[in-house]
């Protein structure tokens, strides 16, 4: 009997060990943006200074939940904001399983759709969570009432006329700028070379990009590097993949302007923290 309450109090002990260690873990002050490695697509978890669990697009399958467990206290099964840059399968599809799986207070979102399988399964997901999509445009902002602000830069209201060819939904992607302080990080989804320039002289010198559709040929512009002079470019892409991506154009211009560039097919989640002041990558 007594060796059974011995092994009960260790477990207890070792119980209360791991839940003091996520807390203090996740309760620094930072802010916190993994970029999640789910292969050949996006998805970003973004924690705040006070909290707040962010979740920007899900990838092409269910390793976003992975990424999540290892990140979030096993308790906290609340995502306080999911954003869906727009409809592509790669971005989309874990956002489903998440939503299945914890509950969601805010869904944001461009005001774009496809007749796709995995497209009506996101919706009838949202709807079984009761919660309302709130559209996005350029000059929106989102407060998160600990000095971190996440302001929406595209698309602005007048793009989905420019722009109202299904097959051009990349266009019509949530691009986002995080600030934290003097910390800047510029999410992007797959808005290609046609939102760029219209984003030249709205948006410069930041400290982390993740660049647009996985590092394609045609992702990103030269004007747009030069103009933002990231410190960090982030590529998410799959090992391997059959697109090719990175291209060896986007590296060469990357290494032109003598940026950082971190891909998670080579060392797959990257975790970057900032203070507000500066910025580094946690191990």
């Amino acid at each position: 009997m007594k060796k059974h309450i011995t092994y009960l109090l260790i477990s207890l002990f070792f119980l209360l060990g791991i839940f003091l260690f996520q807390d203090f873990s996740t309760d620094d002050k930072n802010l916190h943006l993994v970029y999640c490695d789910v292969g050949q697509g996006d998805a970003i978890y973004i924690k705040t200074p006070n909290g707040k669990d962010v979740l920007v697009d899900g990838g092409p399958n269910d390793k976003v939940l992975d990424c999540l467990t290892k990140h979030m206290p096993f308790w906290d099964r609340t995502i306080d904001l999911m954003v869906a840059t727009h409809p592509d399968a790669d971005h989309i599809t874990g956002l489903v399983s998440v939503l299945e799986r914890y509950t969601v207070l805010h869904f944001v979102t461009s005001n774009t759709l496809k007749e796709t399988g995995i497209y009506k399964r996101l919706v009838e997901a949202i709807k079984n969570e009761g919660l309302k999509p709130r559209y996005v445009y350029q000059n929106d902002k989102i407060d998160f009432g600990d000095g971190v602000v996440s302001n929406i830069y595209w698309p602005r209201e007048s793009a989905f006329t420019e722009f109202n060819n299904i097959a051009k939904v990349n266009e019509l992607s949530v691009v986002q700028l995080v600030s934290f302080g003097d910390f800047q990080a510029l999410l992007t989804g797959d808005a290609g070379f046609s939102v760029q320039d219209r984003l030249l002289g709205l948006i410069s010198d930041v400290d982390v990009l993740m660049l647009p559709h996985h590092g394609s040929k045609t992702g990103v512009s030269e004007s747009f590097i030069s103009t933002l002079k990231p410190s960090l470019s982030v590529i998410s892409v799959g090992s391997k993949n059959r697109y090719g991506h990175p291209t060896t154009f986007i590296l060469s211009l990357l290494a032109k302007y003598k940026i950082k560039t971190l891909r998670t097919d080579k060392v797959g989640e990257i975790e970057v923290v900032s203070n507000g002041e500066t910025f580094w990558l946690s191990n």
